[in-house]
């Protein structure tokens, strides 16, 4: 049952026993503009925020790919020409939670999808909890 916890006076609705984001997983290149600095930049920020460990997969690279594809194919939005950026969290617990994809309809999409991630409640308590630790 979920728990009712306070951030600066906003109510948020958090789940008991929430694990900490260990990880921010990032599929990417360096040539997309919903990446770079787009997409970026805002998990840098998450990354400072949960302290949480920021890991780049570049699909472009040689030695990245494979773990971008398995990574896509296994927990996020998967086709054989899949959207990029994807990004993950990877939780104490070992849980892997595919939480953004790039939007097709552009850069400001992309932009404004990233921003219901961050005013979300569940990030919210995310970082509630990393401030907790």
């Amino acid at each position: 049952m979920p728990r009712r916890t306070y951030f600066n006076d906003k109510e948020i609705v958090s789940v008991v026993g929430l694990s900490r984001v260990k990880s921010i997983k990032m599929v990417y290149a360096k040539w997309c503009p919903h990446c770079v600095p787009t997409t970026l930049d805002a998990m840098s920020k998450a990354s400072s925020e949960l302290k949480a460990k920021l890991e780049l997969y570049d699909i472009d690279n040689p030695e990245q790919v494979k773990t971008a594809d398995e990574l896509v194919k296994k927990y996020g939005e998967w086709s054989e020409d899949y959207v990029i950026p994807q990004v993950f969290f990877e939780y104490q617990d070992g849980k892997i939670e595919h939480v953004f994809t790039g939007q097709r309809q552009g850069v400001s999409a992309s932009r404004s999808k990233l921003e219901e991630l961050f005013k979300s409640q569940k990030y919210e308590a995310l970082r509630v909890t990393a401030t907790k630790i």
